[in-house]
């Protein structure tokens, strides 16, 4: 309601107001505080008002609310729309959410079958990958084998 009252909390600040200004008084200090706000209401209106007029005709859709840093951000998002390049970033995060999946269902094949394996872009499959064009196929190692020196891993 009001500032977080609760209606019981309110019904106990009208019976201290009744009490403390009495009945008779308590119309009269209503009223003069509803003038109050009034006018303080009227005076925030007409420094708005003059403020965007002397701001110009290029800041018509101006409002007080949009200073806010979060409602601020989100205005000018949409206003400029996409050239921040909010779509790229759109995709690179995309792709590596891609990437990161392609690269645990590649440990967890190489988990299932340490013996084999697996070629980029397949995931979850242990089949063994093609090999480069530039490299001759190995054999696979016995268990009494080192592995070779490989120079493209360093």
């Amino acid at each position: 309601m009001f500032f977080d009252i609760s209606p019981l909390e309110l019904v106990v600040l009208v019976v201290l107001a009744v009490v403390i200004f009495g009945p008779d008084k308590l119309p009269k200090l209503v009223q003069d505080v509803m003038g109050f706000i009034r006018k303080v209401r009227e005076f925030s209106d007409s420094a708005k008002q003059d403020i965007r007029n002397e701001l110009g005709p290029e800041y018509e859709d101006f409002e007080f609310q949009d200073l806010h840093p979060k409602n601020f951000v989100r205005k000018q998002l949409n206003k400029h729309g996409d050239e921040f390049g909010l779509g790229e970033l759109q995709e690179l995060k995309n792709g590596f959410t891609r990437d990161a999946a392609d690269a645990s269902a590649a440990v967890r094949a190489v988990r299932a079958d340490p013996l084999a394996k697996v070629a980029p872009g397949e995931s979850g499959s242990a089949t063994p990958s093609p090999t480069s064009g530039d490299r001759p196929a190995q054999p696979p190692l016995t268990s009494d084998e080192t592995a070779p020196y490989d120079l493209d891993a360093t």
